[in-house]
């Protein structure tokens, strides 16, 4: 028997997701753009701005390459919204059980949030495997994911918040981190000026970083 969709982890091979707040939609198609052309093939759209979801649904439509999330997903009314607008997946800072019943009924690949140890068993009992560590730092950041990875060694994790691109690889080393997101991909100074050369570079050398850590891997 299959997964049920809304566990089954969303099909991007970036493993960097760039956190996006777009408030101005016309932004949303050519960032979408520049971020494949640095190799990242993936991006979290979230809903803090009112720009989010159409935001969502121009990229959906114009950049079907591109697989576009819905991020800051917090209410259970919200995950029908993003699905109709084209996000692919969903993230949340958190978990209830309104929003997880919200996205087993849409069907909507879906990542929750959690902070503390029981609330990853609570995760792990509806069924989850991909969970969304945040706020990364707060929670206790690259210690937290190692002591995590002792009792609870059958989860993997997107540590999200106090992320950058200078301790991306030491989170991406950990064997129970997937994937990281971040907010340093798209500063909103770069999409206010529409500087999509420097989004592009930024994307380029995050990806370079995943590489090396990929490479590492294999090799060691």
């Amino acid at each position: 028997m299959s997964a049920h969709p809304t566990l089954t982890p969303p099909a991007f091979t970036s493993r960097v997701v760039p956190v996006i707040v777009i408030t101005d939609v016309a932004q949303a198609v050519p960032l979408a753009q520049a971020l494949l052309d640095g190799g990242v093939d993936v991006m979290e759209i979230t809903l803090r701005h009112a720009a989010g979801l159409p935001a969502i649904e121009a990229v959906a439509r114009a950049v079907p390459q591109m697989h576009v999330g819905a991020g800051t997903v917090t209410r259970a009314d919200e995950v029908r919204r993003v699905k109709d607008a084209g996000a692919s997946f969903a993230l949340s800072p958190g978990m209830t059980d309104a929003l997880v019943q919200a996205a087993f009924d849409a069907e909507l690949p879906f990542m929750p949030g959690v902070m503390t140890p029981g609330e990853v068993m609570r995760a792990r009992d509806h069924g989850f495997r991909l969970v969304k560590l945040f706020p990364a730092e707060q929670a206790g950041g690259l210690g937290m994911l190692k002591a995590l990875g002792g009792p609870l060694g059958d989860m993997r994790f997107c540590p999200t918040g106090g992320v950058s691109v200078d301790n991306m690889g030491a989170f991406l080393r950990l064997p129970n981190v997937a994937m990281v997101g971040g907010s340093w991909l798209t500063p909103v100074a770069l999409l206010e000026a529409g500087r999509w050369d420097e989004v592009t570079r930024l994307a380029r050398a995050a990806m370079g970083i995943a590489a090396d850590v990929a490479s590492v891997a294999v090799t060691g």
